[in-house]
């Protein structure tokens, strides 16, 4: 099996995986890959994380154009815009997943830092998560505000919306996503309670020990 069928095989298999899982459901979310020759493979548009095919998703070249699948997701650009300004990606995932489109829609929180420091694995698998404002679904301006950034998250929130984690490969992006929902989770189950946070001293122990990107 050559290496780009081996990604389309993952790529559908840990997509399974988030929806049997109940991280997305129905045709929501969006996944994405870089092959080996510095092209893309996409989920298509309206399609359903449980039912991927290998066979049919969106294939690009390095150049942007569609060489062959199904029409791709519409947040193709939303995708695009991190590839564009991390070196280091290697895939992108976007989800709906409940409990961060929960917290995302609370007053209280902090847009430069979405997460609150419970544990130690969300600062090492994610850095600080931007919440971004609310966008209608597909719009280009998505990717505007991911360029915006300037390559320094790997993960951002939308607001009303879902996640989105870009990684290295396309394990590590979906690790990372899935870090992202569980302490998501935990903030949703602890509050209104007086919860003991990382300490200062211990965050800067793990970014240091980590080399977490942390601004």
């Amino acid at each position: 099996m050559s290496a780009e069928n081996r990604l389309r095989e993952q790529l559908c298999l840990l997509a399974k995986s988030m929806f049997d899982r109940g991280l997305t459901g129905g045709s929501s979310g969006n996944i994405s890959a870089r092959t080996e020759d510095g092209g893309l493979l996409v989920s298509p548009t309206g399609s359903c994380f449980g039912l991927l095919d290998p066979a049919t998703l969106s294939r690009f070249d390095i150049d942007g154009n569609q060489l062959s699948g199904l029409p791709p997701t519409k947040e193709i650009n939303l995708h695009s815009a991190f590839y564009e300004t991390r070196s280091t990606a290697g895939a992108v995932v976007h989800l709906h997943s409940c409990h961060s489109v929960a917290r995302s829609l609370l007053p209280d929180v902090d847009p430069d830092n979405f997460l609150p420091p419970l544990t130690a694995y969300s600062i090492m698998r994610l850095g600080k998560v931007k919440l971004l404002p609310y966008f209608r679904p597909g719009d280009p301006a998505m990717g505007d505000a991911v360029r915006g950034l300037a390559g320094k998250r790997s993960a951002v929130m939308l607001a009303a919306h879902g996640p989105v984690v870009a990684g290295k490969d396309i394990e590590a992006a979906v690790y990372a996503i899935e870090e992202l929902e569980e302490t998501a989770k935990l903030s949703m189950l602890l509050k209104g309670y007086d919860v003991n946070l990382l300490t200062p001293e211990q965050i800067s122990d793990v970014v240091t020990h980590f080399n977490v990107e942390w601004d």
